[in-house]
């Protein structure tokens, strides 16, 4: 015999009233637009060269290690098909399309 060993399962959750109800957009939060990703590996493998390619600058991208001392950042944007559809289906009041945070 234990004090504190019970067979006994938690009360089931009861049921809330239709005006209870949580928004599905308070729930979750405040959805926001913008994708960050960062870069990492091993000295020399083409971290600064993905870089590049993926934003469309020209960081150093040498032939030895420790080149990119300095961490870079850029933003670019995230093209979608999609998106003038839903703005000109739901004419918002702001327009602003989906970036990438790359560092």
């Amino acid at each position: 015999f234990s004090l504190f060993k019970t067979n006994k399962m938690p009360p089931k959750k009861k049921d809330a009233d239709a005006g209870d109800e949580v928004p599905l957009s308070a729930r979750f939060g405040r959805v926001k637009n913008t994708l960050k990703m960062g870069l990492v590996g091993l000295p020399n493998v083409g971290k600064s060269s993905l870089f590049n390619l993926l934003t469309k600058q020209s960081v150093a991208a040498e032939n030895y290690p420790f080149c990119t001392i300095d961490p870079s950042e850029a933003k670019c944007p995230v093209p979608d098909q999609r998106f003038q559809y839903l703005v000109d289906l739901w004419k918002p009041p702001s327009v602003v399309p989906a970036c990438l945070s790359v560092w």
